[in-house]
C-alpha cells in the first residue's frame, strides 16, 4: 500500500488522493490554484468540504452565503490562515482576488448547518513539545466549529527537530483517552529544497513504513503511530487534516516504548 503522494503545481484543480487511497475511510485532499481573475465552481455533494487558503486572497460565495475576503497571507510561512468550512448540499464558487492557492478537503458528511468562515483572530496557536522535539501549530478547524469529521490545523517544525513526537496514535474511540480519527499530511519547507522523513507505524506493525518527503508532497496515515523528523537548515511546515469516526478530539496515545521521554524532567 503506497502512504505517500506527490504534486507537481498546476493551475486549476489537483485531487491528490480519495477515499481508498492508503485505506483512507473519511479524507479526500487536493490543491486548487488559481491565478488573479480566475474562478473555480464546485460543488460539495454528499461531502462537507474545507477550503484552507496556503496563499493569496480570493472570495468563496454561493447560495445564501458571501465571504469576499479570504486569505491574508502571502504563503504557509507568513501567519495565519483563513478556512472555509462548506457543509454538504451546497455549490460554491471560488474568485482569485490575487493568484491563491487553496487546500481542498473533503468528507462523507450528512451534516446540516451554515457555511462559515475562519479567520485567523479565530485560530489558536500552540507550542508544542520541548527539547529537539518541539515545535508550533495553529490549530484551525477544532471541535470548536461544527463539522460531521473534520480537525484541522498547522505544524512548523524548527531546523533539525522531530515533530508528531513522542510517536502517538489516535485509533480507537476511547474516550477521554484517545479517538478514531485518520490523518493526511501536507508538506512545504523553507527554503523549499528542504525535506523530511515521515514514518508510519501500528502496535502490531501491519503497517510499517517510512519515506522521505519533500516540498508538496502528501502522506496518507489510516491508523497507527505517525512521527515525522526534519532536515538541519529548514523549517518545516505541514498542513494536518483528521478525520474522525464518531468524535472530533485533539486526543492521542503516545507509543508505550517512548512514553518515558515525556516524563522526564
Amino acid at each position: 500500500m503506497e502512504y505517500l503522494k506527490h504534486y507537481l503545481p498546476k493551475n486549476g484543480f489537483t485531487k491528490i488522493s480519495t477515499i481508498g487511497d492508503g485505506h483512507l475511510k473519511r479524507t479526500e485532499f487536493g490543491i486548487i490554484s488559481l491565478k488573479k481573475g480566475e474562478e473555480f465552481s464546485g460543488k460539495t455533494g454528499k461531502s462537507e468540504v474545507a477550503l484552507i487558503v496556503l496563499g493569496g486572497k480570493c472570495a468563496v460565495t454561493g447560495k445564501d452565503f458571501e465571504f469576499k475576503k479570504v486569505g491574508a497571507r502571502k504563503d504557509v510561512f507568513s501567519g495565519k490562515p483563513h478556512t472555509v468550512y462548506i457543509p454538504c448540499g451546497n455549490s460554491y464558487e471560488i474568485t482569485a482576488a490575487t493568484n491563491v492557492e487553496i487546500a481542498w478537503t473533503a468528507s462523507p458528511s450528512d451534516l446540516k448547518t451554515k457555511p462559515y468562515l475562519i479567520v485567523p483572530e479565530h485560530v489558536k496557536e500552540v507550542h508544542l513539545g520541548k527539547d529537539n522535539y518541539q515545535r508550533d501549530a495553529y490549530l484551525i478547524l477544532t471541535d470548536a466549529f461544527p463539522s460531521q469529521h473534520l480537525f484541522i490545523g498547522e505544524a512548523f517544525v524548527p531546523s533539525g527537530n522531530h515533530a508528531s513526537y513522542p510517536p502517538h496514535r489516535h485509533d480507537f474511540d476511547n474516550l477521554p483517552v484517545e479517538v478514531d480519527m485518520e490523518e493526511v499530511y501536507f508538506f512545504r519547507f523553507n527554503p523549499s529544497q528542504g525535506y523530511g522523513i515521515q514514518k508510519i507505524y501500528t502496535d502490531d506493525r501491519s503497517i510499517d513504513y517510512t519515506c522521505t518527503v519533500q516540498q508538496n508532497d502528501t502522506t496518507l496515515i489510516p491508523s497507527g503511530y505517525h512521527p515525522v523528523i526534519n532536515a538541519p537548515g529548514y523549517t518545516m511546515y505541514y498542513l494536518w487534516i483528521m478525520a474522525g469516526a464518531n468524535h472530533r478530539k485533539f486526543l492521542s496515545v503516545t507509543d508505550p516504548k517512548h512514553k518515558w521521554i515525556l516524563e522526564q524532567k
